[in-house]
């Protein structure tokens, strides 16, 4: 039986030179922005902060830049920058550059309608589980990366550093009001960057395709992402200028965020979220990598037929293996793939994560993220969570 729900509320404009978009009025819903950008300086070394200021300008527009995001955003930041948006008058959020910056913005956009402490609103761990009085300022969402979808969807994952925490949250009023989606503002990427976003995307349409939520439009969406990033990432990973590929996966990573509206992730995520929570200085795609092969060997045999299907979406000629290693065929094609990307010698204890950890890592998973180990089709234990963990290293 196919039951579900189809809610994309968020304006998508697509393609390269479309961040023009900016300086139509009918696109700008305020009018003092609050840009968030991350603290690395990129966006100001580009000149793509000066790019989407100049585009504001035309519509006579006023500007507030809050700059300190991290690579996994943090509780406090949202916090404080809640405050200056508040306090200069903010009526709009701007969301530059890659994921945490955009998940940021969202976050910042709730807090600055709303009283109280972002966690009051985290609906697991330590979280108090309120429901927000107020709707989030309206978000525009401009990626700069192509890889966290999160410019077509409402999820924002947000750190708690105090408690190891990495939970996601969101609501109806957290879609993007706008994402302006522009290859040509991912050309300056650099190749681990590019393989690590592009490996989240490939992970949103993977577990999206396995996910208990999926539907027929997620399914589809899904499909083409994983068809799209197994061909383009290791070319735009070896050679960052070819915009033709750069768009391919562009697109692949706002397919994937839609099927995350959609449909949604699994508990592989959980276990990223866990192991970057205990160790911020892992990236999110690298924690993905290097825990994927051991969870979906793990999944493989509860599930055979779709992950066929994901070894067809690569190309891989399932028909002419023995029909026993057909299922597995996913699981040998994304080694292959993380092969060609350069990740192939990414290690758990190169990032310092000790082993003995791996049960406070499964315990944190499932209590803190445990609505993704629900959209997981097959039931895990604790213990299974941990085994996981150890087969990584």
């Amino acid at each position: 039986m196919i039951d579900f729900m189809f809610h994309m509320p968020t304006k998508l404009i697509f393609g390269s030179g479309k961040l023009k978009e900016l300086a139509n009025p009918e696109n700008v819903p305020g009018k003092k922005a609050f840009i968030v950008i991350s603290s690395g300086g990129s966006m100001i070394r580009h000149s793509y902060l000066n790019f989407v200021q100049n585009m504001l300008n035309h519509n006579g527009v006023e500007s507030v830049v809050y700059n300190k995001i991290q690579e996994n955003p943090i509780l406090d930041h949202v916090t404080e920058g809640a405050a200056f948006a508040r306090q200069h008058g903010c009526d709009f959020v701007i969301g530059l550059g890659g994921g945490s910056s955009i998940d940021s913005a969202k976050s910042i956009a709730l807090m600055a309608n709303n009283e109280g402490n972002y966690w009051d609103y985290m609906q697991a761990g330590t979280g108090g589980k309120k429901t927000p009085a107020n709707p989030a300022l309206p978000i525009v969402a401009i990626p700069t990366t192509a890889g966290t979808g999160t410019e077509a969807d409402p999820w924002t994952v947000i750190t708690n550093s105090e408690t190891n925490e990495k939970i996601g949250w969101g609501n109806d009023s957290t879609y993007p009001t706008l994402s302006i989606i522009d290859p040509w503002f991912t050309m300056t990427v650099p190749p681990k960057v590019t393989a690590f976003t592009g490996m989240d995307a490939f992970f949103h349409s993977v577990e999206t395709y396995l996910s208990a939520q999926r539907q027929p439009t997620s399914d589809l969406l899904s499909q083409q992402a994983v068809q799209l990033i197994n061909t383009f990432l290791p070319e735009i990973v070896a050679e960052g200028q070819n915009i033709e590929a750069r768009t391919m996966v562009s697109w692949a990573s706002t397919a994937a965020g839609v099927c995350q509206s959609l449909s949604s992730c699994m508990s592989l995520h959980s276990m990223e979220h866990a192991l970057s929570a205990f160790y911020p200085q892992i990236p999110h795609g690298a924690g993905l990598i290097m825990l994927s092969k051991a969870y979906f060997k793990h999944l493989t045999p509860h599930m055979p037929e779709r992950m066929i299907d994901l070894a067809y979406f690569m190309d891989v000629d399932v028909d002419a293996l023995p029909e026993d290693k057909r299922p597995y065929a996913f699981v040998d094609a994304l080694g292959t793939l993380i092969s060609k990307i350069g990740m192939g010698d990414l290690t758990l204890e190169s990032y310092g994560v000790k082993k003995e950890d791996c049960a406070k890592m499964a315990k944190n998973a499932m209590e803190t993220m445990g609505v993704l180990f629900a959209c997981t089709p097959v039931e895990m234990e604790e213990g299974e969570v941990v085994a996981i963990f150890e087969e990584s290293f």
